[in-house]
């Protein structure tokens, strides 16, 4: 694939990350240390550019699509079918929507390949690839072509989102397995470590499980090309995310990355431009052992841990006034030298900047 590797900038940037410590060390004097906020705010810092960054517009994005695992009864403990969780979404009836609203997150559901007609909305963005991927146990989940067109689609999406932080998650019955297919062949982990059985799961419905991931790994031993891993185990809501984090990491833009599905877009996403890992904080709505080793590939762990079973998207927007509070720290706190530089001394806008907020692929993209 002809892909630009370079198109989004790595965060380092020694000097700003000094003069952010060295910041927040002054106001810790009169305010106490804050723990891991500050580690949070010298990261936010650095995804901006900046010694005080701010957040504007804010999006959580849901993208939904079913899979054809499902055929073979991948998916089956799934509360509700992906339609009608979708449909709850957009008329408020889950805590996620809820809880967006009133944290200042505008939500958007976006249609990458529900099984079934979805009704139109006002957040509802329509970007169906297929009504569902195909069996992965069986054939390639999707084509090639059908995973070029995801991919462009969320670059579409990502590029047209206001705002300059958004929060990622997935959700479709079949999702998280076909999620753990691709994190596997990519990480070069086991997939029985990123799945996970549950309370309610018996012993021979979870062997029937790993039977059937087996022999969609099997199917597709010799895939290795992540956007090859991405079509022959992947769903489209993974490919379009994919193509939203590209573009929110070449603007320098915030993503928050929840559950499962977020995690296999970003593993897909860092294999075209490792950089992007740098402008992710991690979420989770789901506590199980699989997303712990999901985490774990990226060295991370959830910006909080609630104990929840909730539709992905609740935890990111749980940690929001988290995120947005360690900001403030930088941004509202007042100090001797406010209203202060927003950069330190010798170093100028230009200096480790990357990215842009117009034209944010600078063609790089074109390969997709």
């Amino acid at each position: 694939m002809s892909v630009n590797r370079s198109l989004i900038v790595p965060t380092s940037n020694p000097l700003l990350e000094q003069a952010l410590r060295d910041k927040l060390k002054r106001r810790s004097q009169t305010t106490g240390e804050l723990g891991e906020l500050e580690p949070l705010a010298v990261r936010l810092g650095l995804i901006q550019n900046t010694l005080k960054p701010r957040f504007r517009a804010p999006q959580l994005a849901l993208f939904a699509a079913d899979h054809g695992l499902a055929v073979d009864g991948v998916g089956a403990a799934e509360r509700q079918p992906t339609a009608k969780l979708v449909h709850s979404l957009l008329t408020s009836q889950l805590p996620v929507s809820v809880f967006a609203r009133i944290q200042g997150l505008e939500m958007s559901v976006v249609d990458c390949g529900v099984a079934e007609a979805v009704a139109p909305h006002a957040r509802l963005l329509a970007r169906k690839i297929a009504h569902g991927t195909r069996n992965a146990r069986v054939t390639s989940a999707m084509s090639l072509d059908q995973a070029h067109a995801a991919i462009r689609a969320g670059m579409e999406i990502g590029d047209a989102l206001p705002g300059n932080v958004v929060a990622c998650a997935g959700i479709g019955v079949g999702s998280v397995e076909s999620s753990a297919l691709v994190l596997s062949r990519l990480a070069g982990t086991h997939v029985r470590e990123l799945v996970f059985a549950g309370p309610t799961m018996k012993e021979e419905e979870f062997e029937h499980l790993q039977a059937i991931l087996q022999a969609a790994q099997t199917r597709h031993k010799d895939v290795a090309d992540p956007v090859e891993v991405l079509a022959a185990f992947g769903g489209f809501e993974i490919a379009v995310m994919v193509g939203v984090m590209l573009v929110a990491g070449s603007k320098r833009h915030l993503i928050i990355a929840d559950g499962m599905p977020a995690c296999a877009a970003l593993m897909v996403a860092s294999c075209i431009a490792p950089a992007v890992t740098d402008y992710c904080v991690y979420c989770r709505s789901h506590n199980h052992q699989g997303l712990d080793h999901a985490l774990g590939l990226f060295q991370a762990s959830a910006l909080l841990e609630l104990g929840l079973e909730s539709t992905d998207g609740t935890g990111a927007t749980l940690a929001w006034p988290l995120i947005r509070s360690a900001a403030a720290l930088l941004t509202e706190v007042a100090e001797g030298e406010d209203p202060g530089p927003t950069l330190p001394a010798g170093m100028n806008a230009g200096n480790g900047s990357g990215g842009s907020e117009n034209g944010p692929m600078n063609g790089a993209a074109s390969g997709f």
